[in-house]
Formats: structure tokens, sequence, C-alpha cells
């Protein structure tokens, strides 16, 4: 078997482990609230979790794909060099994703995608094959690096304020219940968890469809950029066993160290979140269910008692967001490196 075949092989494998670590990684968003308010207990939270994650990537497009498998431009480049520059984003990823894991940090796997590849890119082949989408800005469209960071830093504001004014209406709503109501809070949560696995199944998923479809295409086993269906059954296979590994640590984050939890502020957040994740996939946007989870949790508790949201705690989380692109990106360049090295090939 030739360089080429192994090589792409190689990205193949590793973009499944990114999967794998990206549902790892973001099991504990998505359960966090379901738990803390003790709607399920950790076993029914994974099955029902793990069901609509699987269902999520077949059924919810390929919109979100499609932008993440266009923000860098490698058409020209050698194919051997191509592949070699995605599988150094994609360790930078993963990387970077295992290390936030490990501290309990609530960093996003989008954030660490986009800072991998523009990384390895930029010191593999310069800045202009990554797309910035500044010029189409200037025009009226989002496109290119632009759009992935629009939708990166503005779902978070929208879930802060949607989790904000879906907390009042709920609260209005509820103004007259008896804590007998918790127990029908939590039922409904079975249906808002549900929800929201689907969407982030629907939009994390497709970001390791669009990038195992890019390098089916510069390793030149398809002719134009197309996801292929045993692409999405595999990315959501991978996402949907990371899934269910969890990655326990950051529950403890998002369940208690930013608002106190109770049933009414987990359904918000589950129905905030998940509205706000699905029309991102819906428009193609890649959004972050890490950045949006908390935001929801934030602005439930600053609807109800501003004083009472940990402040510092979404300092901190808020912190570890700005570092996420650098960070992975410099990941990336020290694995591009290396792998120059062992390649002989030059940038």
């Amino acid at each position: 078997m030739d360089t080429l075949f192994l090589l792409a092989l190689a990205t193949v494998i590793v973009v499944l482990v990114f999967d794998y670590t990206n549902g790892f990684h973001d099991a504990a968003n998505i359960v966090a609230t379901v738990i803390a308010s003790r709607a399920m207990t950790p076993v029914q939270a994974v099955i029902v979790v793990g069901v609509f994650e699987f269902l999520g990537p077949l059924l919810g497009g390929t919109a979100v794909a499609n932008t993440i498998g266009k923000f860098v431009e490698l058409g020209g480049i050698l194919p051997l060099l191509s592949l070699a520059m995605l599988l150094c984003g994609l360790i930078g990823a993963i990387v970077w994703n295992l290390g936030t894991w490990y501290f309990g940090i609530p960093s996003s796997s989008s954030h660490a995608l986009v800072g991998g590849l523009i990384g390895a890119v930029v010191v593999g082949v310069g800045v202009d094959h990554v797309v910035w989408g500044f010029h189409e800005l200037a025009s009226g469209r989002l496109t290119g690096i632009v759009k992935v960071l629009a939708a990166l830093i503005l779902s978070p504001l929208i879930g802060f304020w949607v989790g904000f004014a879906i907390h009042r209406i709920l609260s209005v709503l509820l103004r007259a219940a008896t804590p007998a109501a918790n127990r029908h809070l939590r039922f409904a949560q079975f249906f808002t968890a549900a929800g929201l696995a689907f969407a982030h199944g629907a939009n994390d998923a497709q970001k390791s469809m669009g990038i195992l479809t890019l390098v089916l295409l510069l390793g030149g086993f398809i002719p134009h950029f197309a996801v292929p269906f045993w692409v999405m059954l595999a990315c959501a296979t991978a996402i949907t066993l990371g899934i269910l590994s969890g990655g326990w640590r950051i529950v403890r984050t998002l369940g208690f160290a930013i608002y106190r939890v109770r049933p009414i502020h987990a359904l918000g957040s589950q129905l905030t979140s998940g509205l706000v994740i699905m029309s991102a996939s819906l428009g193609g946007a890649p959004v972050s269910t890490t950045h949006i989870v908390a935001t929801s949790i934030m602005g439930i508790g600053a609807a109800e008692r501003p004083r009472a949201v940990r402040w510092a705690k979404a300092k901190d989380i808020a912190t570890t967001w700005l570092i996420t692109i650098p960070g992975a990106a410099l990941v990336a360049i020290l694995a591009y490196a290396l792998v120059n090295l062992f390649l002989g090939a030059k940038p």
C-alpha cells in the first residue's frame, strides 16, 4: 500500500477519534441538567441521549458539513501534504479536548477543530489557503471563517437571552404551581433532553462528516464534495459511542458550579439549547453545545436571581473559550512539525 492511502486511512481513523472525543467531551453538556435536576438517573440519561444522538446526524441534513468542509482551500496542493495538514489539525483538536476534559473545563470542540485546522493549514501552506470570508462579508455574504466565528460568537449570546426569556415565561405559567409540579417538569425532560441530543448530533457530528468527506475528496476517492451515507453512519456511530462513554467530569461544572439547577431550570436550559442548536444546524452554522448550554444556564439564573449566578466560574469558562482556538492551533502546529519531519515533506 502506498503512503497516500495509508495517510488517508490514518486521517479517517483520526477523524472518527475526534468525533468520539467530541461526544465524550460533550456528553456532560447534554446530561448535566437532567442529572442535576434528578429527572433521570445517569443510565436513563445515557440511553435516551444515545438513541437520539445517533439519529441526529442521519436525519439532520448536511448543511453544517458543507460549511466545515469548505473553510479551507486545499485544491491544487499535493494530496500527501493536504492530508497531513488535516491530520495535524485533528490532532490539535483531540489533544485540546482531552486536556480540557481532564481538568473538568467545558471548552468548545468546535473552537478546537477550527483552531487546529487553521494552525495546520497556515503553517503548512500559508494564510491564503484559509477561506477567511472578509471580502464576501463586505458584499453581504457570510462564508468561511467569518461564518464559523459569527455562529460560535453569536450563539452563546442568543442562548443567554433565549434562556432568560424562556425562564420568565415558565415562571409566569407556573406561578400558582405547587411543589408537586416538579414531577411533571422532570417527566417533560425526557422529551427536551431527547431534542437536545438530536440537535447536538445534527450539528456536531456534521463537523466530522465535513472533514471526513474532505479527506476522501483530497485523497481522490470521490469526484466532488458530497457526503456519502457511510460517512454519516460512521460519524453518527463514533459520536454516539463517545456520548455513551461520558465525560462526567464536566457534569458538576454545568449542573452545579454556575447556578443551582432545579427541574424548572433544567427544562428551560434543554429547551433553549435544543432550539438554538437545531436552528443553527438547519442554517449550516456550526455552533458549540458547551457554550450554548452554559450561557442558557446563566441566562436562566440571571432571570431569577442574578446574584446567585456564580459569575466567577463563568469568567473562568469564558477565558477557556478565548484561548481554545489559539491553543488548539499551537498543538496542531507542533503536530505538523513532527509529521512533516516524518514524511520528509516541505511546506
